[in-house]
């Protein structure tokens, strides 16, 4: 089988080449700093190296994908997104945990949230089940997140609390409720409506990810900095 190689006018390919690099060195980055920061901190960096690592593996094989087919990588980035978001929900239970102790309830209800949301969007995507019925179940659970971190007890509890940890709540609260909103919009347009093509839907989630991850985690590590003493850094 002739290799198929990366074309200079593939924006798409090139996208995917691009962040794939960019996953993996936040992936390094985090993971070297953890021990920079307070103990209390630790995790979350820890989880954002993992968030990043997992996500560089699939670009990887997305990239492959779209060179070798010219096709969206739909199952590849669905199982990113199934191990990656959660992992990135449970950033704002441990957020709230470094700086004051938070009921466990908190953690659950955005773990149930996200998966219901991912599962949806996933079964519908793939044909298992209705296209929309698929979407509103996925909107169903990505409205309950918010409704947890705007208004529910971890939004409660955020309210509370001041400082850098406050900061990087609130910065991750909106990338969830803006930068999340153009998985639905793809999801809508892509399937839904039929208006949007491969090409741009794939350069724009790509993007979506770059920021939803790369960008999210930056935001945690640079509270979890401000947050350590002087004598530890």
């Amino acid at each position: 089988m002739k290799e198929v190689l990366l074309q200079p006018n593939d924006i798409v390919g090139i996208s995917f080449w691009v962040i794939s690099m960019a996953m993996l060195a936040a992936t390094v980055f985090f993971f070297v700093e953890r021990n920079s920061v307070k103990a209390s901190w630790r995790t979350s960096v820890t989880l954002m190296g993992l968030v990043c690592g997992i996500a560089f593996v699939h670009y990887m094989y997305m990239r492959g994908v779209w060179i070798n087919t010219g096709s969206s990588p739909t199952v590849f980035r669905y199982i990113d997104w199934l191990l990656t978001v959660p992992l990135q929900m449970l950033e704002f239970y441990f957020i709230l945990m470094a700086v004051r102790k938070v009921p466990s309830g908190i953690f659950w209800r955005l773990l149930v949230g996200t998966l219901v949301m991912l599962i949806g969007g996933y079964a519908g995507e793939a044909g298992l089940i209705n296209v929309n019925a698929g979407f509103f179940i996925g909107m169903a659970g990505w409205i309950y997140i918010l409704y947890e971190i705007f208004a529910g007890e971890a939004g409660t509890i955020a309210s509370k609390i001041k400082g850098p940890a406050a900061g990087a709540f609130n910065f991750c609260k909106w990338v969830v409720t803006i930068g999340w909103s153009i998985y639905p919009l793809g999801y809508l347009f892509g399937l839904m409506m039929g208006q949007a093509d491969p090409i741009t839907l794939n350069v724009v989630y790509n993007l979506a990810d770059l920021l939803n991850k790369i960008g999210f985690g930056l935001v945690i590590y640079a509270a979890a900095k401000q947050m350590t003493p002087a004598s530890q850094k």
